[in-house]
């Protein structure tokens, strides 16, 4: 009985190593949204240039909603200009560019704006309460919002000029 005793533990460590092993192969931009054709959950954002921002404001618009941070390079870098040619592009057609500052703080947020020039809105998540409700567990990761307020697309990672042209047209 003894034996028995001293091989419960790695026995009930066996499927926590395996689930750990299984977790750290999956790339994270393989598992979907559950988000996705839902209603994105609502938000109210301030905004760096002293505004403030609802998504039931820009309902009967088309939305990119960009979770991002001064920090995250290369990734978030890679990604500014391409939005902001995105919303230099399409903005004449309703598209609206708003972007969420996460886990960052707001003097180099507003010199990552600064940087890229970025004349989008922009605004910060202090509390974290945007990015928990869209479950965004890193950055950058982009929600592609149709004009009925659904939840179209989500992206993980560094958008290209590519992906944001096609993800844009499909929605306007």
């Amino acid at each position: 009985m003894a034996g028995w005793k001293k091989l419960i533990v790695p026995i009930a460590v066996i499927p926590l190593l395996l689930l750990l092993a299984y977790g750290f192969r999956t790339n994270p931009r393989d598992v979907p949204s559950p988000l996705v054709g839902l209603p994105a959950p609502p938000l109210s954002l301030s905004m760096f240039d002293g505004g403030h921002t609802t998504l039931e404001q820009l309902r009967g618009k088309p939305v990119i909603l960009n979770f991002w941070a001064s920090w995250c390079f290369p990734a978030c870098y890679e990604e500014a200009p391409a939005l902001e040619a995105s919303w230099q592009a399409y903005r004449d057609r309703g598209l609206v560019v708003l972007g969420v500052d996460i886990q960052d703080r707001e003097a180099d947020a507003r010199g990552f704006i600064e940087r890229f020039k970025l004349t989008f809105p922009n605004g910060a998540d202090p509390q974290g309460k945007i990015s928990i409700d869209y479950g965004v567990y890193g950055v950058p990761e982009t929600f592609f919002i149709d004009r009925q307020g659904t939840i179209h697309y989500k992206h993980v990672g560094a958008l290209t000029r590519e992906i944001l042209r096609a993800k844009i047209e499909e929605m306007l």
